[in-house]
């Protein structure tokens, strides 16, 4: 039996056994207070305006902190700490030190431009790395349902990763459209850039369409770039949601958790093990090739 058929058998099995409960238990109703968007509205927890622009502390922030210091606290930590028989933990990081220089860097510039755009391509790669797992780890940061403990309002533990929020990724990749517009003009001259939009050998009237199309192609990373760790990213933390019991609470059918807690947990553990590895992969090797593009003798 091929492997495709075991998979749809085993999603015809798993969606009979949530009718069957849902035949069996029946259903309290849909919960229309219930509303999954709110896990993602940043509720502002310390209102701050700097010459009319909101500048406010919320939980977005929060996640950014903790991302920034947990990237800087460990470079710091390992670079202090180098040993010639290295334990697990500085070897787990040489081995990401190693991807972010050779394959991510070195495969896509020639040596001068790998070294010298090294570091702000790895701080991108770890930064988001950190932003992205940190998204997956049940911090108190709930201020919508607090709990109550001995007269106090604690925040409740939920997920979030500020890279699900569109204005992170898009701060990031509008860094990065700048810096390497600025890195070729800087290497081939205002002129010889914009010449760089056309492949070689065209020249004459076929050389203006082909020059706007790669212009819009262009301006399109913007667009590609962000929301391609973005969308992976907040789908990712919906499946959870819905799947460890979001979507009990939606529907109304409590005993539908006995089937939907299995699969948020494999859920889970995939984009753990995979997505958010993946995503920063992506995120650091797309600006390494826009970078070792914009700067190649042939564009």
């Amino acid at each position: 039996m091929r492997t495709r058929t075991k998979v749809f058998i085993g999603l015809g099995i798993w969606l009979a056994i949530a009718v069957l409960l849902g035949v069996l238990f029946g259903s309290e109703g849909r919960n229309d207070a219930f509303q999954p968007q709110e896990e993602f509205r940043l509720n502002p927890w310390i209102e701050l305006k700097v010459f009319g622009i909101d500048m406010s502390i919320n939980k977005a922030v929060f996640y950014l902190l903790l991302a920034a210091i947990a990237t800087t606290a460990t470079m710091v930590y390992i670079a202090r700490r180098m040993v010639d028989r290295p334990n697990r933990v500085q070897t787990a990081i040489e081995v990401a030190y190693g991807v972010a220089r050779h394959n991510i860097t070195g495969q896509n510039m020639d040596s001068r431009m790998a070294s010298k755009w090294f570091s702000f391509i790895a701080t991108l790669f770890f930064f988001i790395w950190f932003s992205n797992m940190l998204g997956y780890l049940p911090l108190p940061t709930n201020t919508e349902h607090p709990i109550h403990v001995f007269g106090l309002e604690i925040p409740s533990l939920a997920i979030y990763a500020a890279t699900a929020n569109l204005s992170i990724p898009l701060a990031l990749t509008l860094v990065v459209w700048i810096a390497y517009h600025v890195e070729g003009i800087r290497v081939k001259g205002f002129g010889g850039f914009m010449k760089s939009f056309v492949p070689p050998g065209i020249s004459g009237v076929g050389a203006v369409p082909l020059f706007v199309i790669e212009v819009i192609s262009d301006v399109v990373r913007i667009i590609s770039l962000s929301v391609r760790l973005f969308a992976n990213i907040l789908a990712g933390h919906l499946l959870i949601l819905f799947m460890a019991g979001g979507l009990v609470v939606l529907l109304g059918v409590s005993a539908l958790g006995a089937v939907t807690l299995g699969m948020a947990i494999p859920f889970f553990l995939f984009e753990i093990g995979l997505v958010a590895t993946l995503q920063a992969f992506i995120f650091a090797i797309l600006t390494s090739i826009y970078l070792g593009g914009a700067t190649a003798d042939s564009h």
